[in-house]
């Protein structure tokens, strides 16, 4: 951004009182750096190329995270987005290339290790052999890496599937591994997480499998190799750090860096005159004022990435965008970009941004992570993002390059949304939260220990590497004979045990999305994803593109659409049951209880709406015939007594409709208090529920086993239950709309829902409650 152009970007927002105002500005200001010298153990080669780049010293915080992994300590820099933390482990890890080690890097995208790579290779160090080996590596470049590679660029999905179950032929990459860096590890949470976490306590024992006898004067196999751990700041980061890792690390948290301003804008959208469930007047929908505001920045020439929450939302924001643009003859300027996208599709478009053809992209997190992408002066956020860790590693791509730039937070009609927007203090100054996650669910343990028996024999040793509660699911496995005991250990009954666990989601194979007329493959969704976003009738949106599902196939595992854009958009409901099956934990609020405990859910979904793009309003819903989907997993409920039941009763509360529109709320103020998003956890709640036979109102994590949210929520019940009642509460509407009680992704339409309802049964619950 030019001198004296400060903030351009929300003044060109700004201008057009059209599509709303900002209801808070905050002015962040700038920050000067902090330099030091190089440590005296870098390579006098390493120090020329990273000057050669034009980076004449580390920052603080650079400098010290370096030096304790050239100690051989774990450790984890944990800083803001864009304070350059991979020159705290490319320090190290160069050096040991250098000197005859290798070295494993782990991120959770295929852009980001891309991006890695070319910036190693800018460098142009010889004898740094640097490769990816990811789902795009063909035959030909993961030979070349096993056979050359001393610096390997991977993610957790292939080292789960691929270099541990093979790692006899990567003896000798193992053998001399020194390095393992875990690049922007707060992705790593919930049940993805965990999993990422079991991934690497048997890399640990894969890698002591392979290690030579220690020399005199080095140090012991068993300390290698040394963890160098990235994150966007979270709290606790050496909690994270043991989490995924089993071992202790040291903190790095004082960010060195300079900053530029930056102007962070929090923007509700105006209402529109359209009417949604119970008639309650809907507000502009976030996509929708995300794709205006985009078109009119790229109109200005300026670089700006907008991130939406889901696949398809980032299609429908950069077509709305590029059609609000005047027709350029060379090159369109605004593209989308997301999972499912072929490999030489995302890798166009990465160039693209970096060099500037591209001016504004529509993108899901798959651009959030530290992707080196320069010069963007602003960054557009269409809905919280799930986290305060997200929401400023997104916020912390404008102005990378140091100049003044803006972030625009815009608000969904939504209960959180609506409550952060107007609540900055608490959205600009509320800590990063801790990391959840649990490796010790035994729905994550189980597939990890028969992967890590089919790997190597699993002996009473190896268990405690793998925690606690190993013993006990190594026990169940050995039982119900996935495993075998022998005189050496443990022995896998499957070889190929790895495959059989997926990392992301179920482990099924995706679906692919067929164009039906000529068999071209469009790309590919989830299993789990399928029955939301491709089912028959659906509008499925790929790279500006629309198509209408014909018929979705689960048993071929394909979706067969034809392109066509009918005016609409398309959201799946379902219904859900759940069976509470018991509890672990109880506390009592007066005559009212919350618990938490083991259930089973089961899921269904069953029908579609049409919706207008604009405003988001129905026009019409069509059943569906998808089979049901069960989980076992873990729940927070809270009951009322049949006293305080009747005396809600009394009072004329239509009780169903109160449990409801808690359910909805609360479900919508949880990612205050737990690392998640809304649709990470369910709910469902009854006026009398079979098993309790009171009141009852349930939220449950979404995966096998549960995830850590539902506990967190129990731990933080009177605090997220009293921001509930104040979201409901303070909200303008009379009877309930999508900012308090509605939800979109209700199974029964929203009915029935009652607002006066639900403060009055959160008042009686939380009146037992200490404090309150």
């Amino acid at each position: 951004m030019p001198a004296g152009t400060q903030n351009r970007a929300l003044g060109i927002l700004l201008d057009d009182a059209r599509a709303g105002r900002p209801v808070h500005v905050e002015h962040i200001p700038a920050r000067p750096g902090r330099e030091v010298p190089w440590p005296p153990w870098v390579p006098a080669e390493v120090v020329g190329a990273f000057g050669a780049r034009g980076i004449s010293a580390p920052w603080t915080h650079q400098a010290v995270a370096a030096s304790h992994a050239q100690a051989g300590r774990n450790v984890i820099i944990s800083t803001a987005a864009a304070s350059g933390k991979s020159l705290g482990y490319l320090l190290p890890a160069l050096t040991s290339v250098l000197a005859g080690d290798t070295v494993l890097y782990v991120t959770p995208t295929k852009a980001l290790a891309a991006d890695q790579l070319a910036s190693i290779r800018a460098l142009g160090l010889p004898g740094v052999q640097a490769a990816t080996l990811d789902g795009d590596s063909t035959r030909a470049e993961r030979d070349w890496a096993r056979s050359h590679g001393r610096y390997l660029l991977t993610t957790p999905d292939m080292l789960h599937c691929l270099l541990l179950p093979r790692h006899a032929r990567w003896s000798g990459f193992f053998s001399r591994l020194r390095f393992v860096i875990i690049d922007e590890c707060h992705g790593y949470r919930g049940v993805f997480g965990s999993h990422v976490a079991q991934v690497l306590r048997r890399l640990r024992r894969v890698v002591a499998h392979h290690a030579p006898p220690a020399g005199p004067g080095e140090r012991p196999a068993g300390s290698r190799p040394v963890f160098v751990l990235a994150s966007a700041t979270v709290g606790a980061p050496g909690d994270c750090a043991r989490l995924l890792t089993g071992l202790d690390a040291v903190e790095v948290t004082d960010d060195g860096s300079p900053r530029g301003p930056l102007a962070f804008a929090l923007w509700e959208p105006p209402l529109t005159d359209a009417r949604g469930e119970a008639g309650a007047r809907l507000r502009r929908t976030a996509t929708a004022q995300a794709a205006e505001l985009l078109g009119r920045l790229v109109a200005e020439n300026v670089q700006t990435l907008a991130f939406i929450r889901s696949r398809r939302g980032a299609e429908a924001v950069a077509l709305a965008a590029r059609r609000s643009l005047t027709p350029d003859a060379g090159h369109p300027k605004v593209a989308a970009y997301r999972s499912g996208y072929l490999p030489e599709d995302r890798r166009r478009l990465e160039a693209e941004l970096s060099d500037g053809r591209l001016v504004g992209l529509a993108t899901t997190t798959a651009l959030e992570l530290g992707v080196n992408v320069t010069g963007l002066d602003a960054v557009l956020i269409a809905g919280w993002p799930g986290t305060w860790a997200s929401l400023w590693q997104q916020a912390g791509r404008a102005g990378r390059s140091g100049r003044s730039a803006a972030a625009v937070l815009i608000a969904r009609d939504d209960p959180l949304d609506t409550y952060l927007v107007r609540h900055p203090e608490i959205l600009l100054s509320h800590p990063v939260e801790a990391t959840v996650l649990d490796p010790a669910n035994p729905y994550v343990l189980a597939p990890h220990l028969c992967a890590a028996a089919a790997e190597l024999a699993l002996t009473e040793q190896d268990l405690e590497i793998f925690g606690p509660a190993a013993r006990q699911v190594v026990d169940d496995l050995t039982r119900s004979g996935r495993l075998r005991r022998r005189q050496a250990g443990w022995f896998a009954i499957r070889r190929d045990a790895a495959a059989a666990a997926g990392l992301r989601g179920a482990g099924l194979a995706p679906v692919r999305v067929v164009e039906e007329a000529t068999g071209r493959l469009v790309g590919t969704v989830d299993e789990p994803s399928a029955h939301l976003i491709v089912h028959d009738g659906a509008v499925y949106l790929h790279q500006g593109d629309s198509y209408l599902v014909r018929r979705l196939d689960l048993a071929d595992r394909v979706a067969l659409v034809e392109p066509g854009d009918p005016g609409y958009t398309t959201t799946a409901r379902d219904v859900t049951e759940v069976e509470l099956h018991g509890e672990l934990r109880r506390m009592s609020w007066g005559e009212a209880e919350i618990c938490f405990g083991d259930v089973q859910v089961t899921r269904q979904v069953v029908s579609f709406t049409r919706r207008r793009a604009d405003t988001g309003a129905p026009f019409g819903e069509t059943p569906l015939d998808l089979p049901p989907r069960q989980l076992r997993t873990r729940a927070v409920w809270w009951t009322v007594s049949a006293a305080q039941r009747d005396r809600l009763a009394a009072a004329g509360v239509d009780l169903g409709g109160a449990a409801h529109a808690v359910e909805h709320a609360s479900i919508g103020l949880l990612p205050l208090f737990a690392t998640c998003d809304r649709w990470d956890v369910g709910g469902a709640s009854a006026d009398l529920h079979p098993a309790t036979g009171r009141l009852t109102v349930v939220v449950y994590d979404g995966h096998d086993g549960g995830a850590g949210f539902a506990e967190r929520g129990f731990l933080a019940a009177p605090d997220w239950l009293r921001a509930t009642r104040a979201a409901i509460s303070s909200c303008d509407c009379e009877a309930g709309c999508p900012s308090c009680v509605q939800s979109p992704k209700c199974g029964a339409a929203n009915h029935p829902l009652s607002k006066r309802g639900a403060v009055a049964l959160l008042d009686i619950l939380l009146g037992g409650c200490a404090g309150s």
